[in-house]
C-alpha cells in the first residue's frame, strides 16, 4: 500500500532531494566556523542558513538566532523577556500552541507575570479583543501566526499597529506559516518572529529560530562559549552571540539553509497558491457528508480538521493509517484551548499538506475519509 503522508503541520515529508544530499554533503565534511576552528576546508553552514532565513523573512542576518525548534524559540523569548520585565502582565490567544501556553503559566504559577486569555471566533482572534485585554502594566502579546489546528491566519498587522505606540513587545508564532506564507518581519511590525525548520521550510527535526528586532529587550537565558569575547565571564551582548552558545546543530542548519532555497526557488506564492487550491479541494469533498463536522471551512495554510459523528477521532486516523495508508494527526494537536471550543476537548482529526502533496493524493484521503463517513453513518442508521 503506497504511503500518503499528511501530517505536514507536524514535521514535513518527503524532503527535497538536495536536502538529503547537503545532509551528507555536511557529514563527510569538517565543521568550520568562524571562532572554532582554523581550517578552510569546510563550509560555513550556519552562517549561510542565517543569511537564507534572513532574506526570507526581509532582514539583516545577525537578527536571526538559531535554536532546536519553535519551542525552544518561544521559551527563550517568553523567559528571557520575563526576566527584565518580572511582575508585568501579558496576552495570549486561545489559539496558540502549549509552546506559548506553558512557558507562559509557569510562569504566571512563579508569580512572574499575569496572563490574560483573548478568545476567538470562527478561526480569527481580533485585533479589538486583544486591544480590550490590554492594561497599562500589559509589556508582552503572543500569538499564533496561524492555527496549527484550524488553519486560519491571524491579522498579526492590525495587532501590531494596536501596539506600536503603547510600548508592549510583540512576539508572532510562525511555525505554521513560515514557508507556506510570504513573511515580512517589517511590514508585520512584530518584535520578535519565531520560525520551525521541520516544517515548510523543508529542512530536518532540531533546527528553528527567530527573528529579535532589539536585542537588549530579551535578557539571556543560556550560557557559554560563543566562539567570541572569550576572554569574558559574561555572555556577550551582541546578536546573535548572545543567545547562541555551544556547538550548533550544523548539519540541520546545513539541510535548513538547503530547505530554504528549495522553497524560495518554488516560489512561496507558488506553494501558497497550490495549498489554497488542494485544501480547498478537500474542504469541498469532505462538505458533501452530513455526519462530518468541518471545524474552519476557509483555510488560509494546509491545515484542516474534521470529526466524523460516532467515530472518535483516534478511530478514525487508525482506520486511515491501516487501511488507507493515510497518516494524519489526531487527538490535541498540543493546543488544548482551541479543541475546548471547538470539539469540548476530545480532539480532532488533522490533514495538513506540503508542497509535495499530490492532486491525487488528495482525491485518494477524500474519499477515504468519505468512505469511513458513509460507513459510520449506515452503522447509527441501523442501530
Amino acid at each position: 500500500m503506497p504511503l500518503i503522508y499528511l501530517n505536514n503541520a507536524a514535521t514535513s515529508w518527503p524532503k527535497p532531494e538536495s536536502v538529503k544530499a547537503v545532509l551528507a554533503e555536511s557529514v563527510a565534511l569538517p565543521v568550520f566556523g568562524s571562532g572554532r576552528t582554523t581550517g578552510t576546508q569546510g563550509i560555513d553552514y550556519v552562517s549561510l542558513a542565517r543569511e537564507k532565513a534572513a532574506s526570507l523573512f526581509g532582514t539583516d542576518a545577525e537578527k536571526i538566532v538559531f535554536t532546536q525548534n519553535a519551542t525552544d524559540s518561544l521559551n527563550i523569548i517568553i523567559s528571557g523577556f520575563l526576566a527584565k520585565n518580572t511582575g508585568c502582565h501579558a496576552v495570549a490567544t486561545a489559539l496558540d500552541h502549549n509552546s506559548v501556553l506553558r512557558p507562559l503559566f509557569e510562569h504566571s504559577r512563579a508569580g512572574r507575570v499575569r496572563a490574560d486569555i483573548a478568545d476567538f471566533e470562527n478561526g480569527h482572534v481580533s485585533p479589538d479583543t486583544i486591544a480590550d485585554l490590554l492594561r497599562p502594566d500589559t509589556k508582552l502579546v503572543v500569538m499564533s501566526h496561524a492555527s496549527n489546528v484550524l488553519g486560519s491566519l491571524q491579522d498579526v498587522r492590525a495587532v501590531s499597529e494596536i501596539l506600536a505606540d503603547k510600548g508592549i513587545f510583540f512576539v508572532v508564532d510562525g511555525a505554521q506559516t513560515a514557508g507556506h506564507c510570504e513573511v515580512s518581519v517589517d511590514k508585520i511590525g512584530c518584535d520578535a518572529f519565531v520560525f520551525t525548520g521541520h516544517k515548510a521550510l523543508l529542512g530536518v527535526a532540531g533546527t528553528g529560530g527567530f527573528y529579535l528586532r532589539d536585542a537588549d529587550s530579551v535578557a539571556p537565558t543560556r550560557f557559554g562559549g560563543t566562539g567570541s569575547r572569550s576572554s569574558e565571564l559574561y555572555q556577550p551582548d551582541e546578536m546573535p552571540d548572545k543567545f547562541e552558545c555551544g556547538t550548533q546543530n550544523v548539519t540541520g542548519l546545513a539541510a535548513l539553509a538547503e530547505g530554504i532555497s528549495s522553497v524560495q526557488s518554488l516560489g512561496v506564492s507558488a506553494i501558497h497558491a497550490q495549498a489554497k487550491q488542494q485544501i480547498g479541494y478537500l474542504v469541498r469533498r469532505l462538505q458533501e457528508a452530513e455526519n462530518i463536522r468541518i471545524h474552519y471551512e476557509t483555510p488560509e495554510v494546509p491545515v484542516l480538521s474534521f470529526n466524523i459523528d460516532g467515530l472518535s477521532c483516534e478511530d478514525v486516523g487508525f482506520i486511515l493509517s491501516r487501511k488507507y495508508g493515510i497518516v494524519t494527526r489526531t487527538g490535541l494537536h498540543c493546543a488544548p484551548l482551541v479543541h475546548e471550543k471547538i470539539d469540548g476537548g476530545t480532539g480532532s482529526v488533522r490533514i495538513s499538506l506540503s508542497c509535495f502533496t499530490t492532486d491525487e493524493e488528495c482525491r485518494t484521503a477524500a474519499d477515504a475519509v468519505l468512505e469511513i463517513a458513509k460507513n459510520a453513518a449506515s452503522r447509527i442508521n441501523s442501530a
